[in-house]
């Protein structure tokens, strides 16, 4: 496997291994504010940055070593998926004082387009066309990521006893986070409606 894809390969297999790590401190009850939820919630983060550096270091080395392919094109924006629909399915199903950090409308709107992306590539990979990244991809991508930390980081503020002794304003700090969401989901529709305009000959003789 080339360097690359293997990066790739990793941020996909990590992903499922964070959704686990994410429950045992409820799982085991960690007290709020020991050791272990401090410990927990330093490697969650550390585990969701680095998971998603790879998706610089992949399109790095495959640039760099002449890596360059359609797989790579296919398989790149299929581990991000991979991995955005499990930080987004995590804080739609983790309860937070009684409430998901990810409204589940958000969650299913963002699965619908994902998930229909993924069937224009392979539409087009079958036409002999990649569809590569564009710009409002990346923006879309950018927010997931900003999505993502945002929740992780209230959470374990909350777990690390962080929340009481700065008494931060959480509710506050939800619909901040539903904002956040609902800006992913607006932005991962308006890049949809690009690729499908840009690509709209493909699936046309697709069709035909």
């Amino acid at each position: 496997m080339k360097v690359s894809n293997k990066y790739t390969f990793l941020r996909m297999i990590l992903a499922p291994v964070w959704f686990a790590l994410f429950y045992i401190p409820e799982l085991f009850k960690f007290k709020t504010g020991s050791v272990a939820n401090i410990v927990f919630s330093v490697v969650l983060i550390a585990m969701l940055g680095f998971m998603e550096f790879t998706d610089f270091l992949d399109g790095y080395f495959a640039r760099k070593k002449n890596e360059v392919s359609d797989f790579g094109k296919l398989f790149d924006p299929f581990a991000d998926v991979i991995l955005h629909m499990t930080t987004f399915a995590t804080f739609t199903t983790f309860r937070f004082m009684d409430k998901s950090l990810c409204p589940l409308v958000i969650f299913i709107l963002v699965f619908y387009r994902e998930f229909s992306m993924n069937f224009l590539r392979m539409v087009a990979a079958k036409q002999g066309t990649a569809i590569a990244a564009k710009k409002g991809g990346k923006l879309k991508t950018v927010m997931y990521v900003v999505a993502g930390f945002f929740s992780l980081v209230i959470v374990s503020a909350s777990r690390c006893g962080l929340v009481e002794l700065w008494n931060l304003p959480v509710e506050v700090l939800r619909y901040v986070g539903y904002g956040i969401y609902a800006f992913c989901a607006l932005l991962s529709y308006i890049s949809f409606i690009d690729y499908l305009i840009s690509f709209k000959s493909v699936l046309k003789a697709v069709a035909e």
